[in-house]
């Protein structure tokens, strides 16, 4: 679990990156799932969005796919979530305690 100071450094390093990945119509698919867990496995921090042809929020789209990637939801605006998994082998980000 994040604290709110982690969250807050998190937020403002995601502040400037684009939207990797997109959820649609299908909602959250076991591609959608391999390929969120593939790119934390890269960058530990992504953001993405959800497409208005989605049936689910930006909340419940985040809140559904971060256990399937074991990842934390650091923020939900709009059509748009950051998520964040520690990796334990290509570590990119140190957190403040």
């Amino acid at each position: 679990m994040l604290n709110s100071r982690q969250r807050a450094q998190l937020r403002g390093m995601a502040n400037d990156f684009e939207t990797i990945l997109q959820v649609g119509k299908m909602g959250i698919s076991e591609n959608t799932v391999k390929q969120v867990d593939d790119a934390l496995e890269a960058r530990e921090l992504i953001k993405m969005s959800v497409l208005e042809t989605c049936e689910k929020t930006s909340r419940e789209v985040a809140d559904e796919l971060a256990p399937m990637v074991k990842a934390d939801v650091v923020q939900v605006i709009g059509r748009k979530f950051i998520l964040y998994r520690e990796s334990k082998e290509n570590k990119v980000i140190k957190l403040v305690k």
